[in-house]
């Protein structure tokens, strides 16, 4: 008990309290709407989420089943609902559909996936070098907003960081096979799972696969069966979702968003704006340090980052237009960035422990103030904007929409908050951004009016901004007779 006691004095009660810390962070505000980072994206999780909540309810009605499921099918499903499917069940169990539950299952997982960093860490620097960075993985404030989110993407790195910390145990332990046989079946079911969860993380898979097996068995890795073995379990899920059984939607979104956007890598703003967007959500000192702890750390470990990064930059090259306009596309960068910073900060660490009291100490009230600097700012962006009208809110614009009737609408995030919070579905008008001018610079939605609201019978505007952007359709509708005008929106007759 005694020596327990004594290890629990250390580094570790520090870690304990850094990651309740990172987990008290998520769960403020724990019961607002889905709407403080990436809405469309969550509202969409949270739309299908719905459809399965109500297909095994058993007090469901036949309306409500089949609303929720025209509404689900209705959103692009390009991934497996697995997230999706663990929140629905947890309705279930819970009574009822509430934001607060998928907050607390993806902090959940956040944390678990921690611990395992944590740990990766401390097998190439100090422990109170791995705690600082670990400061940057649970604190900073993209990572609360994001690691929190009702999306597929913080499962899928989570599982991620999971399955590279086995795949490292594996490197470490494949003189034994006894043990490594169990790293790598661990590491194939997680890096798996994460390929499963969102596809996109296969860059950083791959890269960090082939890294590790070449650096640890060399040109003669295809004689092991445990590198088949793993192989073959990290493919076979997404291969059969992806390819398979959802080939329409993959080849969909391939086409959509790197085929027709590919002509981006050939300017040079696309990556100033790349490196200025990872600035914004990183800093870019933090960024270029981390950078060089990957090309420092040891051998084994440097092989894995550097492996890493190319995967991060072949992964960009491949969906140019999210990683200057999508900040969730780059989560998977938060352990990476953690890993190589935990390097860099092992010499200053060292250097510090050689120094005198005072010293020592100053530097220590330095990184606890960065910390407590940067958990004020998580909390501040968390807690500066209720969402807590917005269901009353489109509530009232539903039932101010007549019944069996077509409507079209100039609204926020795909009619998401409409279908989520009105139980209504509408046909979109097309938005003004700068992905719709980046397709189609000359396209001119205006002057295809009647066409695209043929069949419909109102017209409806929420999104008064986006109005403000397209001044003919303004000028259009403005010659319509107006059926209803609400607090926030505008109804137009399409019929007279």
């Amino acid at each position: 008990m005694k020596t327990l006691l004594s290890r629990l004095s250390n580094w570790s009660v520090l870690f304990i309290i850094l990651l309740l810390l990172g987990g008290l962070l998520r769960l403020i505000d724990l019961t607002d709407e889905p709407l403080d980072f990436q809405p469309s994206r969550q509202l969409r999780n949270s739309l299908v989420a719905r459809e399965i909540y109500y297909s095994v309810l058993p007090s469901a009605t036949e309306e409500q089943k089949n609303l929720s499921q025209t509404f689900a099918d209705s959103v692009g499903k390009y991934e497996p609902p697995v997230i999706e499917s663990i929140v629905a069940y947890s309705y279930l169990i819970t009574g009822g559909e509430n934001i607060a539950i998928a907050r607390i299952w993806l902090t959940i997982f956040w944390l678990i996936a921690g611990i395992a960093l944590f740990d990766l860490m401390k097998r190439v620097v100090s422990p109170w070098s791995a705690l600082i960075a670990m400061a940057f993985y649970f604190v900073l404030p993209f990572s609360v907003q994001a690691s929190r989110s009702f999306q597929p993407d913080p499962l899928m790195t989570s599982a991620f960081v999971i399955g590279i910390y086995f795949l490292y145990r594996w490197s470490e332990e494949v003189s034994n096979e006894k043990t490594s046989w169990k790293f790598a079946i661990l590491a194939g079911i997680f890096l798996g799972f994460a390929t499963f969860v969102k596809i996109v993380i296969a860059f950083f898979v791959g890269a960090a696969a082939i890294a590790l097996v070449l650096f640890t068995l060399g040109k003669n890795f295809y004689k092991s069966k445990q590198v088949w073995t793993m192989a073959v379990i990290m493919v076979i899920p997404a291969l059969l979702y992806y390819v398979l059984l959802n080939q329409g939607r993959s080849t969909e979104y391939f086409f959509s968003w790197t085929v027709a956007l590919i002509n981006l890598i050939t300017s040079t703003d696309f990556y100033t704006k790349w490196l200025a967007f990872l600035g914004i959500l990183f800093g870019q000192t933090i960024l270029f340090l981390s950078i060089a702890g990957a090309l420092i750390a040891p051998p084994r470990m440097r092989c894995l980052l550097i492996s890493l990064w190319i995967g991060y930059l072949l992964y960009g090259l491949t969906l140019p237009f999210q990683m200057y306009t999508h900040s969730y596309y780059h989560i998977q960068l938060i352990p990476i960035i953690a890993l190589g910073l935990a390097v860099v900060l092992n010499p200053l660490v060292e250097f510090v422990a050689s120094q005198n009291l005072v010293r020592r100490v100053g530097f220590i009230a330095l990184v606890v103030g960065i910390m407590g600097f940067q958990s004020y700012v998580a909390r501040s962006v968390l807690v500066a904007e209720s969402f807590r009208h917005e269901p009353a809110y489109w509530s009232s614009v539903g039932e101010a929409i007549p019944a069996d009737v077509n409507v079209i609408a100039l609204t926020q995030d795909y009619g998401y908050r409409l279908m989520m919070y009105g139980w209504r579905k509408v046909q979109l008008w097309p938005l003004a951004t700068d992905l719709s001018t980046t397709r189609n610079p000359d396209k001119d939605n205006a002057a295809k009016f009647d066409e695209i609201t043929a069949g419909m019978d109102y017209f409806l505007v929420t999104a008064f901004g986006q109005l403000d952007k397209q001044p003919d359709l303004k000028k259009i509708l403005d010659t319509y007779p107006i059926a209803i005008e609400g607090d926030g929106y505008i109804l137009y007759d399409l019929r007279k």
